[in-house]
């Protein structure tokens, strides 16, 4: 049996060109995702994750028989109840949304089984991940449709002139207003890669203005 990959079954979405900006039609997509506020490099980002992957590798090894899926890159939402606290670089202010895309047909009793085994497996270990965040680890159903999409290589703190480029320049060019928060796909994992080499999708949901 083949097994799903999302990269490969929607090259379009995951290959964005790294010059311009990219209009693309997102369809509805199935994420476990986990919500948090703060600084993505503190301790509760992290201990987010360390929830979010084990539901997710749960989910897999439990559809392997019968329809098996490589775990998807991370993916992220981002807003602020006051945007201007992205410009200004106040983190605390931040909201986020981690996520792990899944296949289309995961059902909330499927990820309520595996939340369980999860817990049954690090009951009694040490510094497994905290039950209340696997709790609330859930399925996400978001559909974004219009989005504007370009590949960011190098660092994180560099998306900044990039993004002011398409908030200022490319959306009031084309008539567009914002239509969802701003999406990341981290295609890098920045544990392991130098700053400059990190590739990372910017993703805009958009509407006419």
């Amino acid at each position: 049996m083949t097994k799903l990959d999302f990269r490969k079954a929607d090259k379009a979405l995951y290959t964005p060109p790294s010059d311009q900006w990219q209009r693309v039609d997102v369809p509805a997509m199935v994420y476990l995702s986990i919500t948090g506020q703060g600084d993505p490099n503190g301790p509760g980002f992290a201990a987010a994750l360390g929830a979010l992957y084990p539901v997710a590798y749960g989910l897999k090894f439990a559809r392997k028989p019968d329809g098996d899926f490589t775990v998807s890159p991370l993916a992220a939402l981002w807003w602020a109840d006051d945007p201007a606290a992205f410009a200004t670089g106040e983190r605390a202010a931040w909201r986020w949304r981690a996520m792990l895309r899944v296949p289309g047909d995961a059902d909330d009793a499927a990820v309520e089984d595996i939340r369980k085994t999860v817990l049954a497996k690090q009951a009694g270990k040490t510094g497994g991940a905290d039950p209340a965040l696997i709790a609330a680890v859930t399925l996400t159903r978001l559909a974004e449709g219009d989005c504007l999409q370009r590949l960011h290589l190098g660092p994180f703190a560099d998306e900044a002139p990039v993004l002011a480029d398409l908030h200022d320049n490319v959306m009031p060019r084309l008539g567009l207003t914002f239509a969802g928060p701003h999406h990341e796909i981290y295609l890098s994992d920045p544990r392991r890669t130098a700053p400059e080499k990190l590739r990372t999708i910017l993703r805009q949901p958009v509407k006419p203005a």
